[in-house]
Parts: structure tokens; C-alpha cells; sequence
């Protein structure tokens, strides 16, 4: 819901900072890699109990996140490259609920579980849309200049790293927090399933 808005913020210099590195030689690929080891990283803080330590490099892992597609907008966007942004980006989001049950198994288990089942749910629903969208020749810009298509939703990768913060900030709070986020994010699943009937349905009936 957010992504849009925040792209018009972040674009600016992401793309400045892009077009300086492209000139250095470095890869969005090899950006991509440095964002989910900065991600894991953080994770592993977490895990350990160091949730402020683990925030910093969760912050620095979404601007590297960030980064990957300015460089590759200076340089040249590859398929693979977008599969790849796309996978570690998902790895990422599953690291750190995961880092948050191991912290305290005891208090965080079962919230924890809640909460990966629905990210993917949708994560499924996202993909699978973005998929059917391809096969058709839709085309969206509104979350930035993307390899795939990008669904919106009440949830997108703003309001997931607000969340993520949130728990960084608040680890004690995590179980009522992930009931409420995949609540949202079942929410978020079904209403993308709805419109995808709505969209698709049309679609072929036109064709």
C-alpha cells in the first residue's frame, strides 16, 4: 500500500547512488548477494538475543535491496537478475521471523508459525499473479521499474520492513505483532486472489 509513495522518496538517490557504483565496476547481482548477507547477518543477531545490533544490518540490508535495482537500471537489467532480487528477497523475509522463534522458541513458536505460513500464502499469491500477468502482457511501474509484475496489496516490502523494525524495536511484543501482521497478510492474500478472479476471468473471456 505504501510502496508507491515511498518509491517517489527513494528512487532520487538510490538512482544517484546506483549510476556511482555502476561506475565501479559493481554488479546488481553481486549487490543482491551483499543484501541478503547483510539480511542473514541480521538474523543472527536476532537469534542471539541482539535485536538493536540486528536492526542495523536489517536496515542496511533493505538499502542494499535498494540498490541492486538502481545499479542494474545504470548498467543492464537480466531475467536473472530480477529472479535472483526476488528469491533472496523472499529468503530475507522468512530469516527473520525465523531468528525471533529461536530467540525465545517458548514464547514465540506458535506466532512465529502463524506468521510464515502467511507470508506464504502470500508470497504465492503474489507470484502466481505476477506470473498470469506476464502470460497476458500486463505491465505495471507503480512500485518502480520491476522485472516482474508487481500486484499491490495492503501489504507490500514498505510496510513488511516497518513490521520488521517494529520487532527489532519491541522483540517482546513479537507475538502479538505477527498475529496481527499475517492476519494482514492473509488479508492481503485473499483480497489479491479476488481481484486476480476478477482480472484474469475478464482477460481470457476478451481474448
Amino acid at each position: 500500500m505504501l510502496d508507491a509513495s515511498a518509491r517517489k522518496l527513494i528512487d532520487p538517490p538510490l538512482n544517484a547512488m546506483g549510476q556511482t557504483l555502476a561506475a565501479r565496476g559493481v554488479t546488481a547481482d553481486g549487490v543482491t548477494l551483499i543484501g541478503l548477507a547483510l539480511g542473514l547477518v541480521a538474523a543472527v543477531w536476532i537469534a542471539l538475543g541482539w535485536t538493536a545490533l540486528g536492526l542495523v544490518f536489517l536496515l542496511a540490508s533493505r538499502i542494499a535491496d535498494g540498490l541492486d535495482g538502481a545499479v542494474a537500471r545504470a548498467t543492464q537489467k537480466t531475467d536473472f537478475g530480477g529472479y535472483l532480487d526476488i528469491a533472496c528477497d523472499f529468503l530475507f523475509y522468512g530469516a527473520i521471523p525465523f531468528a525471533f522463534v529461536v530467540m525465545d522458541p517458548a514464547a514465540n513458536a506458535v506466532a512465529g508459525a502463524w506468521l510464515l505460513t502467511s507470508f506464504y500464502f502470500n508470497g504465492t499469491s503474489f507470484l502466481g499473479y505476477a506470473i498470469l500477468a506476464e502470460k497476458r502482457g500486463m505491465d505495471t511501474r507503480a512500485q518502480g521499474v520491476k522485472s516482474l509484475y508487481y500486484s499491490n496489496g495492503l501489504l507490500e516490502g514498505t510496510e513488511t520492513i516497518i513490521f520488521f523494525v517494529l520487532l527489532c524495536l519491541f522483540p517482546a511484543s513479537f507475538a502479538m505483532l505477527a498475529w496481527i501482521f499475517g492476519a494482514l497478510c492473509f488479508a492481503t492474500a485473499s483480497l489479491r486472489l479476488i481481484a486476480a478472479r476478477r482480472v484474469f476471468t475478464t482477460l481470457k473471456e476478451d481474448l
